[in-house]
């Protein structure tokens, strides 16, 4: 949750930000700090450089668990969930990253630790999953990501 709150501070949205809204944004964010307008003061460039990875990147994010974006998938989503078991799963600092059988990736944020436990003793993980984690927390396709 972190990240995201960082993310939405750092472009200066809230949660119900539309993709057009964001877009704007970026865009706006991105001409304040666009290294190409620091040509010359090579320091002053290199922050630019930097400042415009992170506004990049928390777009890029936003996009990705904006709910339009999540109402476009969630067909997909839905289908992952009631179709697939999992593969493979891996939990660090409140994000849980599920791999399925289908081939689909999620990240799942927020998550606490005493919820991931309880994930891992369950009988089924996916069925837990699907009872517990699904719906319940902000999540984002990653393999959206790898075509981005």
């Amino acid at each position: 949750m972190k990240k995201i709150n960082d993310y939405r501070k750092l472009l200066g949205v809230t949660s119900k930000a539309t993709l057009a809204e964001l877009k704007t944004i970026y865009r706006n964010a991105m001409k304040d700090a666009h290294p190409d307008k620091f040509f010359d003061s090579e320091e002053l460039k290199l922050a630019a450089e930097e400042k415009s990875k992170e506004i990049i990147a928390a777009y890029h994010f936003l996009v990705s668990i904006a709910p339009e974006t999540l109402e476009q998938t969630k067909e997909e989503y839905n289908n992952t969930l009631a179709t697939a078991g999992i593969v493979d799963f891996n939990f660090e600092k409140q994000t849980l990253k599920v791999k399925y059988t289908d081939g689909t990736e999620y990240e799942y944020y927020g998550v606490p630790h005493n919820t991931y436990a309880k994930m891992v003793n369950s009988d089924s993980a996916a069925r837990f999953v699907r009872r517990h984690i699904a719906g319940s927390f902000v999540y984002r396709s990653v393999n959206k990501l790898v075509g981005a």
